[in-house]
């Protein structure tokens, strides 16, 4: 495998990150794009962009062989819009570059189903960041389970802060959570293989589960207790996602754009991406477990800063 020059969007995200490390460890000369370079201390060569501001994307898809797509606009209300224009200036800027490949993370989901905006804007990305002509290999996943994930962050809150549950139907919706390195694994695994150029694969962990059980488990593995989930079929997503913002840190607008994709089932029906990236996937069990661990890593690391700049 030679080494070659791979942008990796939003570098400082909770994917971003993991992603530019592994691809720096296998070799590869990685430019990590974000709005703040001079604050990136993360694996890579940072470089200035704004997937919003198509001139800034000129100078970091110079000479680049693979640009990785990693960015949402989840916390805006108008987050449709803005991830369509977004998308297009991306995929233009790519395709003047001379970019062989763009690699995106979008979202599981049928499309026959009645997709959520969120789901709904994920598909229309895939298409939006094609339409230069240059080839999109798409892997759509469900809940990431990993420290600094915000869906995992909502569950890991959930079950740390209400021991009763008063919640809406969708709690009873089945989802198809990956861990963390596994989505890593995915990501840097397609990217020498041809035959990965142009497909779309769905990707995620061996576990289907409801989203009350993803939380049972979360706390049976930390020694809470979680009393049974009370559903209340007219809690409104307004409602919950200002209730989440209440026993959660995350904004209200990002709940409120998750919880209306918790209505939608999101689970495997295509296993092709086993053909180009073989080999067995963590459990929910486990990927939780590494999650809880790295959070109490950084917590512990955080709390040692003070001493040793003493």
């Amino acid at each position: 495998m030679s080494s070659r020059d791979i942008l990796v969007t939003g570098a400082s995200g909770f994917v971003g990150s993991h992603l530019a490390r592994a691809l720096v460890d296998k070799g590869h000369r990685v430019r990590a794009m974000t709005r703040h370079p001079d604050d990136y201390d993360g694996a890579g060569d940072p470089i200035g962009g704004d997937v919003a501001d198509a001139g800034s994307l000129i100078e970091p898809l110079r000479g680049v062989h693979t640009a990785y797509y990693l960015v949402h606009s989840l916390d805006s209300a108008d987050f449709e819009d803005k991830d369509s224009a977004a998308a297009r200036h991306f995929g233009q800027a790519a395709a003047d570059a001379g970019v062989q490949r763009i690699v995106y993370l979008g979202g599981l989901g049928e499309d026959n189903d009645r997709l959520s905006p969120h789901l709904r804007s994920r598909r229309e990305v895939e298409a939006l960041l094609g339409e230069g002509g240059v080839p999109v290999t798409t892997l759509r996943a469900a809940v990431v389970i990993g420290h600094g994930g915000i869906s995992w962050e909502l569950t890991r809150q959930l079950v740390a802060h209400v021991p009763v549950m008063v919640a809406p139907k969708w709690v009873n919706t089945r989802t198809q959570p990956i861990a963390l390195v596994d989505v890593i694994r995915y990501l840097v695994g397609v990217l020498d293989d041809p035959r990965a150029e142009g497909q779309v694969y769905e990707v995620g962990g061996p576990d289907v589960l409801r989203y009350k059980d993803m939380m049972s488990t979360v706390a049976r593995l930390q020694n809470k207790r979680l009393l049974p989930v009370l559903t209340v079929p007219l809690l409104t997503p307004r409602l919950s996602s200002a209730w989440l913002a209440l026993v959660t840190d995350v904004d209200v607008q990002t709940a409120r754009t998750l919880i209306d994709s918790m209505t939608n089932e999101v689970v495997v029906h295509d296993h092709a991406i086993e053909q180009i990236v073989p080999g067995e996937s963590l459990s929910y069990e486990d990927a939780v477990r590494v999650a809880l661990a790295d959070r109490a890593d950084a917590e512990a690391a955080k709390e040692a800063e003070p001493a040793e700049t003493a």
